[in-house]
């Protein structure tokens, strides 16, 4: 989790700074934060359109420039042809429910996370897909119930 936050420090949204990091057999497959797409100015150079429009944590996502931090590592895995089917990610933060359809469809089977996201759907997806989602708190992590 660590690495994860190192990663996370990377990201140039305004609202809130996501690692991700994809690891299969304690090894870093790929890692992503959230930030808009290559070559695209960044919110720290142009604003950020959430906050300019008000709109609240966790609503409307798709009115953003930038790309979530467990997509970016997923796409980074696509990019450069890295298999991360059966992996595990470690995140900052537990998934959006978007980000949970995109994590269920990549074959990952488990997802550590760091902090709490509002979004209930992405968890009872999660549940439901089959994929283990364990907190990590103080340096220990613990199985969601």
């Amino acid at each position: 989790m660590h690495i994860t936050r190192e990663v996370a420090k990377r990201s140039t949204c305004l609202r809130r700074h996501v690692g991700a990091v994809i690891v299969q057999d304690k090894r870093i497959l790929t890692t992503g934060y959230n930030g808009p797409p290559r070559d695209l100015a960044h919110c720290t150079d142009v604003g950020c359109i959430r906050q300019q429009m008000g709109v609240p944590s966790g609503e409307r996502t798709e009115l953003c420039r930038g790309l979530h931090a467990e997509q970016n590592a997923i796409i980074q895995a696509a990019l450069h042809g890295v298999r991360i089917a059966g992996s595990d990610i470690y995140i900052t933060l537990q998934p959006c429910v978007l980000c949970a359809k995109m994590l269920i469809n990549a074959g990952i089977r488990r997802i550590v996370y760091d902090g709490d996201y509002p979004d209930e759907l992405s968890r009872r997806m999660l549940d439901e897909a089959g994929i283990e989602l364990v907190r990590f708190v103080d340096g220990l992590e613990t199985v969601d119930e």
